[in-house]
């Protein structure tokens, strides 16, 4: 009954965190995964409308343990209320001035900001794989990619309470707006009957830019402090 009860958390995790969108029958995706409140990016394959995490790496961002004896495996998670070693020193360790001066990402600001940042990449892979397949590209359709990422977005913004919170919502927008402007590039280029290479977003600058912002807001999310390495700028 214990290891159902550690489990439960997990799996409502993935449902919030992992976005459900099968491009293909099997397509391998990175995402962050919650477990327990620890954070890590994890390689999601996803398979008939399901999602599957590695097992070793989903024991190492659960801080816990996984054993092998014949063909019996064991994975153990440790439960919410149970800490680790460093997890305890830190908060009887004294802050040193740079940790009180930015105190990270607030915990309702850092779930809506996962939440945003997958709304955002659902549309850009909506259109991503469109464009790849050939597919029709019209504003009515993806309009709907956009609105939920922009509602995603608000909540965010009014999640904010710390200083990180406020600096990282920025760079969120801005990949929002970056989103926004490749999505409309496209959609004009079709109305204009202009050939769309399959292969067109590899070439794009843009594409690229929000492709790299969102590796590192995830980076930032996984670590829990605002790092700005000029991605989203």
């Amino acid at each position: 009954m214990r290891k159902r009860e550690s489990l439960a958390p997990l799996v409502l995790t993935m449902i919030l965190v992992v976005p459900m969108l099968a491009l293909s029958q099997a397509a391998q995706q990175t995402r962050i995964l919650i477990v327990n409140g620890q954070l890590g990016q994890v390689t999601v394959v996803q398979m008939n409308g399901r999602s599957y995490v590695d097992l070793e790496t989903l024991a190492r961002v659960a801080n816990g343990s996984l054993s092998f004896s014949g063909n019996q495996i064991t994975l153990t998670l440790p439960t919410a209320a149970n800490t680790t070693p460093a997890a305890a020193a830190s908060t009887t360790a004294p802050a040193p001035p740079t940790a009180l001066a930015n105190p990270g990402f607030s915990k309702a600001f850092l779930k809506a900001g996962i939440e945003a940042m997958s709304l955002v990449r659902e549309w850009h892979s909506a259109l991503a794989n469109a464009i790849q397949n050939g597919f029709p590209l019209a504003e009515s359709w993806l309009s709907g990619y956009r609105i939920q990422a922009a509602a995603g977005l608000r909540l965010a913004s009014v999640a904010v309470s710390t200083d990180s919170d406020q600096s990282a919502a920025q760079l969120l927008n801005n990949e929002f707006e970056n989103m926004k402007t490749l999505s409309s590039n496209y959609v004009a280029a079709r109305q204009s009957l202009d050939y769309i290479a399959p292969d067109a977003l590899s070439n794009d600058a843009l594409n690229q830019k929000i492709i790299n912002c969102g590796h590192s807001l995830a980076a930032m999310a996984a670590s829990g402090q605002f790092v700005d390495d000029g991605s989203c700028q």
